[in-house]
């Protein structure tokens, strides 16, 4: 009787360690592929052409809000001058 209880519970861990054990490499493959696809990504995302356009764009508005704060400058120095 005891022999029987000991090889159920043996089974029984051995049953625990396998399904541990398949659970772990099942996490360990979709961990792996999550992470070649985010790497995928975020090579794609920084070099597409629409990235590009942005930072045209972006680079573009920067030189303009420049232009405009020393035009602003500029008239702010006038008034001072003039006295208002």
């Amino acid at each position: 009787m005891k022999n029987d209880e000991s090889d159920l519970a043996l089974s029984m861990n051995q049953s625990l360690a396998n399904k541990f054990e398949r659970l772990y490499k099942e996490e360990k493959d979709k961990r792996q592929f999550a992470e070649g696809e985010l790497s995928l990504i975020k090579g794609i995302g920084m070099n597409s052409p629409e990235m590009r356009s942005l930072k045209k764009e972006l680079n573009e508005v920067k030189e303009d809000n420049k232009k405009l704060a020393n035009q602003i400058n500029e008239m702010i120095s006038r008034l001072r001058d003039a006295s208002f």
